[in-house]
Order: C-alpha cells, then sequence, then structure tokens
C-alpha cells in the first residue's frame, strides 16, 4: 500500500528531501510542515499547518492522516526530542534521538566525545566564565582563535577570528552580549585548522555507515570567499579532494568511530551522520558534527542519489544497511547556488517577486525553495536564503554553467548569489593532472560503452534482407532476400523538431525513438513502400549513455513494430555546440516498392473518391514551437496537471505522447490496390499535405466533426487564440494520415482499419473551382469546442454535400460527491464525505454500497487544513461535481475558486428562494416574516455565503397552519426534484459558470 510520509521543516533542504521522497512508487503524498511555496501543491507534495513544535498533537495527526514515517530537516526539533515522541507514540520517525543529537546540540559535549574516543579534532578548551576562555586564548601554544557557541545557533554560531584581541571579543559578544542567545552560555575555543573544508555524510543504522559522496559547501557571501559568513551560499558533490582512499579512512577513523562510541555509550546514533572535516597535513580532523543533512548540501546529494530514499530510510531505521547499501549515481557532479535577499545575513526586505521558475525548471534544472511564500498566486520572497538551483551535468564545470545560466534566468530583483561554487575542486583538477579527450569534452569510453548496451537491441530488429549487425563501417541490405523483383527504393529523413526540449525538460526520453521512426515511415509510406532499414543520428555536447540508450532503445523498438532494421546510426559527441543535456536527433529510413505499385495513383484519383483519416494520437511530432509558446503564454510548465489527457496526466506527459506508425497497419492495404494515394499528415498539417498526393484540379473537403479531435488540440486553439487556418496548417488536429480510396472500395477499407485503429471517412474529393482553396476543413470550431467522440465515424453514404446516419454518442456520466453534515439527500454519487462522524447520511451512503469519507474539521489547525484535506479527497475520486447537502461549514475562498473552474464545478442547495431569507433556520424566518411562497434553491458555491449564481429554483405554498418542521418536509421534498435537475443541467453542460459569475446557457430553452 502507497505510504504518507511528512516532512519536518522549511527550507530547501526539506524541499530536496520532499521531492525524493515523492519520486518513490511506494510513496503516495509527501506532507511538509509548515514548508514553503515550492513545496504547496506539487504533485504528490503540499504542505501541512499541523504544529510540529507540539509533539503530542502531531503524533495524532500522523494516526489520523495515516502518515507512515516522519521525516525531520532541522536540528532544533530533533535537539527537542521529536524522534523520542514520536517514536513512542507509535509513529516511526527518521533521525538521532535527543541524547544522540548532542553531537550537534553541544559543541561542548562533542568535543569531549571526540577526545574520549580518540577521533582526530582540534584542540580545544569548554568555558562558561568568559575571563577564563580569554585567558586560554592568550596563553594557548597554538592559534586559538576559533570561537564556537555550544549550543545551537542555526549554523551561524562559530567566528573565527583574525587575532587573540578579536577572538576575546567574540567570545564576550557571545557569553556577556548574548550575541546567540542561550546557545552561547557555554563556549568552546578551538585551534585555528589550515587545510581545505569537506562535508563528508553517511546513512547509519546505529551500527554500520554508508558513506555519502563528500561535497563542500560555500559559507561565505561573496566570491572569492569573501564577504561575511553566512547558512551557506552554494554546494558541489563531489569533491575530487577527497579520493577514494581518503575518503576510507574518514569512514573507518571519524564516521564509524563515532557510530561505535554513541552505541558503547548507550546512546545509539540511527539516522544521518554530518562531519565538517578539515583536510589538514596531518590528515583530516573534525570540525564539527551535525545530526542531519546539510544545507545546502542536501540539494546536491540527492539528486545524484540512484536509490529510492524511501527504501534506503527504511533501511536505515530497520538496521538494513549492510546488506543494502545505497546507490549513487557514477560520472556526475551536482552544484547548487544559493539566491539570497538583498542584505542577506543582516536585515533584508521580504515578499519580492520572484518569477521566471517554471521555465528554469522546464530547461532540466531543478529549484529548490528555502525563504519563499505564495502570494497572490506567485511566489514572494520570505527569507534570506530564499531558493538553490541545482544543476546535475557529466562535469563539475558544466554543472556549474548550467545552475548560474539557471540562476540568471530568475527574476529576483536584488538577489545575492555566487558563481564560483566549486572553484577550489575546479583548480584542484587543473593543478593534479595532463589534458586528455576526455577532457575537451569527448569521451570515447561512454561512447564504446553506448555501442555495447544498443547491439542486442540492433539484433532484435533483424529482418529478410538484413542481420542488423552494428560495429562496421556500412550497412547492407539484400533486396533479393527480402523477396523484391523490380524494386524501385524509397528514401525519407526526419528529426522530431522541438519536442527534444520538451523531452529533454522532462526526463522522457524513451518515446522520441518512436517519433523519429515514425515520421520517416510513415512518410516513405506515401510511395506505397515498405520500410527496409532505418539509421539514427544522435548529436550532443556531452554523451550521456543512459538518456542516449533510452533514446536509441526507443528506435530499437520502433523500428521492430515498423518492420525495418536498424542498421546502423552515428553517436556525435560536440562540445561547445550544445548547452547541457542538449542533444538532437535524426532519422532516415529506405523503403522500396514493386515498380507497378508506387503511389500516389495520379491518374486513378476522380472527383468523388473519399478521403478516409486514421487517428493520430496526439499532436505527433510537429508544431510544437507553437505547443511551447502557447504554454508560455498560459504560464504552465510541463509538469503541472494537464488540462487536457487523461486525469493525473501532467502536460509534458500529454505532449511526450509517441507518434503512431502506421506501416504494418498499412501495408497488406496497401499492396491490395484499394488505396490511391496516402498522406502523412506532418509539417504543414492537413493544408498543406494532403494536396501532396492528388491532382491540382481536385479540391479536398473535409468535416471535422466526422473525426475524434484529441483535448489538446481544442486547449491549445482556445489558450493561444489560434485561428482556424492555424491549427489546420500547422496541426494534424487528430489525423495522423488521410487514404484517398474509391467509394465502392470505402467501406472495406474502413473495416480493415478500424479492426485495429480508429479511423472514420473524413471527407471526399471534388472539383476545385478557380480561385478556391485546395483544402476546406468544415466544422473545425464546433469540433474544437465540443472535443470529443467522432458523431458518425462510419458513415460511407454522401447524398448532397450531407451525411447520413445516426449521430448521437453516449453521454460520459459525470462524477459527483455529496458534502453533508447530516442526512444528506439522495442522489448518484462516487463518495460522500461528511465532517461529522456516524451521520445518517452517511450510514445510508454505505447501505447504497457507495463510498464515504470523514473528516473531521475538530482535528485541523485551520480551515485552509481542513479544505486541503477533502479536495485531496475529492481529487483521489475523480470527482467532477460537488453538491452540498446540508454541509454546515463555511469553505475557503481558494477551495471556492478551485472548484467553481473550467474542469469542476460545486453546487449547494439551500431551503429557500434565495435571495430571501440566507444562512440557517431559513424555514423559521419564513414563518416569521409571513410569506405566502417558500421553496429551495440550487446555486453554484461563492465566496459568500448563499450568494451564487442561481441554477433552479421550486417554490412551496405556505399554509396557514405550517410549523416549522411541517414546512421543512415539504420543501425537502421540493429539494429532492430539484437538485437531480440541476445536476443534469451543470453535467449535461447546459448550464455553466461564467467568468462574471453569471448563468450561463447553452441554448435559448431555459425550461
Amino acid at each position: 500500500m502507497a505510504e504518507k510520509v511528512l516532512v519536518v521543516g522549511s527550507g530547501g533542504r526539506e524541499h530536496a528531501l520532499a521531492w525524493k521522497l515523492a519520486q518513490s512508487p511506494q510513496i503516495q503524498q509527501v506532507l511538509v510542515a509548515p514548508g514553503n511555496a515550492g513545496t504547496a501543491n506539487c504533485g504528490k507534495i503540499s504542505n501541512s499547518e499541523v504544529s510540529v513544535s507540539n509533539h503530542a498533537i502531531l503524533a495524532q495527526f500522523c494516526k489520523d492522516h495515516h502518515v507512515g514515517l516522519v521525516v525531520v530537516g532541522p536540528e532544533v526539533p530533533l535537539a527537542a526530542g521529536i524522534v523520542d515522541d514520536l517514536t513512542a507514540a507509535g509513529v516511526p520517525c527518521f533521525g538521532p534521538s535527543a541524547k544522540a543529537a548532542q553531537l550537534e546540540a553541544s559543541k561542548s559535549f562533542s568535543k569531549a566525545f571526540m577526545e574520549r574516543h580518540g577521533i582526530p579534532t582540534a584542540r580545544y578548551g569548554s568555558f562558561t566564565d568568559p575571563q577564563e576562555a580569554c585567558k586560554y586564548i592568550r596563553t594557548a601554544d597554538f592559534p586559538a582563535l576559533v570561537v564556537k557557541a555550544s549550543g545551537l545557533a542555526a549554523g551561524k554560531g562559530v567566528i573565527v577570528a583574525p587575532d587573540q584581541d578579536q577572538a576575546c571579543q567574540a567570545v564576550m559578544d557571545i557569553m556577556q552580549d548574548r550575541a546567540f542567545g542561550i546557545a552561547g552560555e557555554t563556549v568552546v575555543v578551538e585551534e585555528l585548522l589550515e587545510g581545505e573544508e569537506v562535508s563528508c555524510l553517511c546513512f547509519t543504522d546505529g551500527s554500520s555507515v554508508s558513506p555519502m559522496p563528500p561535497a563542500q559547501d560555500h559559507k561565505r557571501l561573496q566570491d572569492g570567499d569573501l564577504g561575511p559568513n553566512t547558512g551557506g551560499m552554494g554546494a558541489y558533490c563531489p569533491t575530487p579532494q577527497v579520493s577514494q582512499q581518503l575518503l576510507q579512512q574518514i569512514r573507518e577513523m571519524v564516521l564509524q568511530k563515532t557510530v561505535d562510541g554513541m552505541k558503547e555509550e548507550g546512546t545509539p546514533y540511527v539516522g544521518v551522520l554530518y562531519a565538517g572535516l578539515m583536510l589538514t597535513k596531518q590528515g583530516p580532523k573534525v570540525l564539527e558534527f551535525n545530526c542531519r543533512f546539510g544545507d545546502p548540501e542536501c540539494q546536491v546529494l540527492l539528486p545524484l542519489l540512484k536509490s529510492d530514499l524511501y527504501e534506503v530510510i527504511l533501511n536505515t531505521v530497520n538496521g538494513k544497511l549492510v546488506s543494502n547499501a545505497p546507490v549513487w549515481h557514477q560520472d556526475s557532479s551536482a552544484v547548487t547556488v544559493v539566491m539570497a535577499s538583498a542584505g542577506y545575513p543582516g536585515s533584508y526586505k521580504k515578499g519580492v517577486e520572484i518569477t521566471g521558475l517554471s521555465q528554469v525548471q522546464d530547461s532540466g534544472l531543478q529549484v529548490f525553495h528555502a525563504g519563499t511564500a505564495l502570494k497572490e498566486g506567485g511566489v514572494v520572497s520570505s527569507g534570506g536564503r530564499v531558493l538553490t538551483v541545482t544543476a546535475v551535468g557529466p562535469s563539475l564545470e558544466t554543472a556549474l554553467q548550467a545552475a548560474n545560466q539557471g540562476v540568471a534566468a530568475i527574476g529576483f530583483p536584488g538577489a545575492v548569489y555566487r558563481r564560483d561554487i566549486g572553484h577550489r575542486a575546479i583548480a584542484h583538477l587543473n593543478q593534479h593532472r595532463g589534458l586528455t579527450y576526455k577532457d575537451s569534452g569527448v569521451d570515447i569510453a561512454a561512447g564504446n560503452k553506448l555501442v555495447d548496451m544498443i547491439k542486442p537491441l540492433a539484433k532484435a530488429t533483424s529482418r529478410a534482407g538484413c542481420n542488423a549487425e552494428l560495429g562496421g563501417f556500412a550497412g547492407l541490405f539484400d533486396l533479393k532476400a527480402a523477396g523484391f523483383v523490380d524494386p524501385i527504393l524509397v528514401s525519407g529523413t526526419d528529426g522530431v523538431g522541438t519536442k527534444l526540449k520538451i523531452a529533454q525538460a522532462c526526463s522522457q526520453h524513451g518515446g522520441l525513438g518512436q517519433d523519429l521512426v515514425a515520421m520517416c515511415v510513415n512518410d516513405v509510406l506515401a510511395q506505397g513502400a515498405e520500410p527496409l532499414f532505418f539509421l539514427d543520428y544522435f548529436s550532443c555536447g556531452s554523451l550521456d549513455v543512459d538518456i542516449a540508450a533510452s533514446v536509441v532503445g526507443g528506435v530499437a523498438k520502433a523500428c521492430e513494430m515498423a518492420g525495418c532494421a536498424l542498421l546502423g546510426g552515428e553517436t556525435a559527441e560536440m562540445p561547445g555546440v550544445y548547452a547541457p543535456g542538449e542533444y538532437d536527433l535524426a532519422g532516415f529510413c529506405v523503403g522500396a516498392v514493386e515498380r507497378g505499385a508506387l503511389l500516389p495513383r495520379l491518374g486513378d484519383i476522380a472527383e468523388g473518391d473519399r478521403l478516409i483519416g486514421l487517428a493520430s494520437s496526439g499532436v505527433h511530432s510537429n508544431g510544437f514551437s507553437l505547443v511551447r509558446k502557447v504554454l508560455e503564454r498560459a504560464n504552465l510548465s510541463y509538469s503541472s496537471p494537464a488540462p487536457f489527457g487523461k486525469s493525473g496526466q501532467t502536460v509534458g506527459e500529454v505532449l511526450l505522447t509517441p507518434t503512431k506508425i502506421y506501416s504494418r497497419l498499412l501495408l497488406p492495404i496497401l499492396r491490395s490496390g484499394a488505396v490511391k494515394a496516402y498522406a502523412h499528415i506532418t509539417g504543414g498539417g492537413l493544408l498543406e499535405n494532403i494536396p501532396r498526393v492528388l491532382p491540382q484540379e481536385l479540391a479536398r473537403l473535409l468535416y471535422a466533426s466526422r473525426w475524434s479531435m484529441p483535448p489538446v488540440f481544442s486547449w491549445l486553439q482556445k489558450e493561444g487564440g489560434l485561428s482556424e487556418e492555424e491549427m489546420t496548417r500547422t496541426f494534424n488536429c487528430g489525423l495522423g494520415a488521410v487514404l484517398v480510396v474509391a467509394p465502392l472500395d470505402a467501406q472495406r477499407v474502413l473495416h480493415q482499419l478500424q479492426a485495429h485503429e480508429e479511423a472514420w471517412i473524413v471527407g471526399s474529393l471534388a472539383h476545385k473551382q478557380q480561385g478556391s482553396e485546395p483544402v476546406v476543413v468544415r466544422n473545425l470550431k464546433h469540433s474544437l469546442l465540443n472535443v470529443g467522440p467522432a458523431s458518425g465515424g462510419e458513415l460511407g453514404v454522401e447524398q448532397n454535400s450531407g451525411w447520413h446516419g445516426n449521430s448521437s454518442t453516449p453521454r460520459k456520466r459525470t462524477r459527483v460527491a455529496v458534502l453533508i453534515s447530516g442526512t444528506g439527500v439522495s442522489a448518484e454519487i462516487v463518495v460522500v464525505i461528511s465532517n461529522r462522524p456516524g451521520v445518517q447520511g452517511l450510514k445510508r451512503a454505505s447501505l447504497a454500497g457507495i463510498q464515504t469519507r470523514v473528516v473531521d474539521h475538530k482535528l485541523y489547525g485551520s480551515r485552509a487544513e481542513f479544505d486541503g484535506t477533502i479536495d485531496r479527497v475529492l481529487e483521489e475520486f475523480g470527482v467532477e461535481l460537488v453538491c452540498l447537502a446540508g454541509f454546515m461549514r463555511i469553505l475557503t475562498g481558494t477551495f471556492v475558486k478551485k472548484w467553481n473552474g473550467m474542469m469542476w464545478w460545486l453546487l449547494n442547495i439551500h431551503p429557500s428562494l434565495l435571495p430571501s431569507f440566507k444562512g440557517v433556520n431559513a424555514q423559521k424566518q419564513a414563518l416569521q416574516a409571513g410569506v405566502r411562497v417558500a421553496g429551495c434553491t440550487v446555486h453554484f458555491v461563492a465566496e459568500e455565503v448563499d450568494a451564487g449564481a442561481i441554477v433552479v429554483q421550486e417554490a412551496v405554498p405556505v399554509l396557514g397552519s405550517d410549523t416549522e418542521e411541517s414546512l421543512s418536509d415539504r420543501i425537502r421534498e421540493a429539494e429532492h426534484r430539484a437538485f437531480p435537475a440541476a445536476l443534469e443541467l451543470v453535467a449535461s453542460g447546459a448550464v455553466r459558470l461564467g467568468e462574471d459569475g453569471h448563468i450561463m446557457w447553452k441554448s435559448s430553452s431555459q425550461s
């Protein structure tokens, strides 16, 4: 069963943890408390307002919401015993106990611990008297210039002084002036160590350790390690300064010794252990321990983690690290750059608008939010360190370049950030090795590895005439062995356009192979040719073997689908030509056709011939530059829920639906001689591709109402304000190919096609009048506005330009949810939700076999959190229309706005003829007012109570003998009639809510 996980914290580290956990197929939902703008309603991730400081409330929340694991980000709750308290309450929690967290919470404890267990660290003294501390500074026989507040100081409690006087002044600032509050009641004075500072973290289950790749933080504010200390302005991973041999030494002498020592002292350490080290001439020495992931180290470590983080955590908690060590991406580097507010680490302004975030993420980078908040639908700054931009690349240089490009693309006025993250590592690399071809950006070994990976895939495409063996200088094909007698060779070449950009942004590369093969194979079919063999060209700036293998693997699978052999290809690695993460594709297909079967047969094509359309899978591989422009205008990212396509799909997933390959379906039909011409609807859309295979004297008349229009086209037309000509000249509009057949053959060919694929008779050929357009598409605007099944796909009789046949289609049933506080009303529904357990309406629903849910408002700290839970239940059941039936809770404006939109509707029924007698006790108000007519009103819900646009009203006479109870009974009977009538109007589309809040009727009839 999919798990719910709660991440505690609000920074970039917590966003990274939630992002990585959400990638696990075992995780249903990741809650972040309190979270930030980046973790608010982002796929599986959402924020929670539950208190994390009150551990009893938090434990009860986790039980009520079936949270199976809590992951703690920051150090303060760990030191406060959150793991101890939640574990005692039966809630699994990842992190060390409060006693174990003393390694970070008390530097005095930490230094004494290291001294007891022989863990290398700087010489030190611990003091509660400032005068004693200053005496130590002045008399020590080493430079005692590092002054630390012993307690937790948000990563800022360390002062490295240039001389003894300033070190003493730092003691006074901390102990007497309380610069870090109670954290400075004890100070630790340390020896100033010299060397390279690195961060070495590990997972530990209390016995064994599993090191992470070493990382390096950049504490100073400005480039060149200048300016004041901060919480961290960026990080990179791995650090080349730490060799495998040195990492093993750190593992044995620091990490394992620490875990063994804690276990020996009766305080097992379970979680993430962070050792801040100085690489001195005498070897690595511990500067400090942290009891959690570092920030920003977490933002470069997790993108390099290949394993499922949720599984890693479970193995850590359950003591199984030895047999289940985490796996990390090799030959990759990660860089994260922090963007901070102007004035940080001092005072700074909040509420600064931030733009361009979705475009940066769509470019393949990851933006982790820290000090951000949502305001009026946008993102604004709310802290010092505001966000981090993380890039992963094959080298440190390429990753840094990509991260810096991402930072530059974000609109954040006054932002402070560094441009030299990793400069020490780059200098180290330049000093310690000579140049190789790989240094120039060309990795021959990676190219060879790719060839070895794709050889068996190509071999699987072997066919008569070709054995598809890769590795030679050229490929061979034997036409005679393939059965040809008098063949003509046909060739085609193509690419997939800027669909590449979307695949690269979404990191979904496999489908492009099918796109590439389809574009070429479907072209050679236009000559009636059988596709024989295929070659691909893959070019990039830096070869990522996994990505290239995914693409070429997709090419091989598509060749099998098409019936052609993958005979060869070229992989070109060209540093400097492409930006990091970018690549390009080209494909080449060669086919053959017997001389007498060549298409098109222009001499046979005549007026009255039918046009049969084959369904496309969507946009296919043309027009994506325009698609991306429309998305930009609509302010949608590829990770946004798609306003078109199947429920639950993202924009990127729908747009990356592969292009259909028609060869195996069409070849037997083409060889039968029934098809006179075939047009592949590719670049140029319907208007420019159909005329390519037809005589100039004939016009082509298509009826858009005859075929199914995928919803993506309706959305593109509406959001982009595209004209009908622009649509039909750019897109396939739902038709991937068009065949020309004689009227007598139309039904037979249609049925052959429909046995395997959606197909329709979509038009016919007529004599072209002088000056008229060669292709006319009728009913397009209507079809785009009413996307759905075709109204008569199998019709083959045309008379007086009209189509005959049954045009009715089954109406889609709208999924309804009812929200109640008591008995509710009878309706055909998919779920009943109540804010009160045990009410009669829940019992009735259960007896009727309808799913029920209880969302008790008393268990939530705010209306927004309560509404958010209801929102998730509604989405879980795929609800499209919400009915409030005696629901006594006032819903937030955010909830109302969402559920009164283009995709969903929110209805309420009120026991009066609104606008009279709003609010509670409407029947009592009516009797007191002495009115002669009462009734009920079904209306769309608005933010103001009982004020939405009215859909249906039914009057009920008020009798002289009426009591409040008798009048209520008769009004309830009227409700049982009015509510279903209103549901039918809304579900059928006869009534909808306009953008101005008024009712809009589909037709003039409102009865």
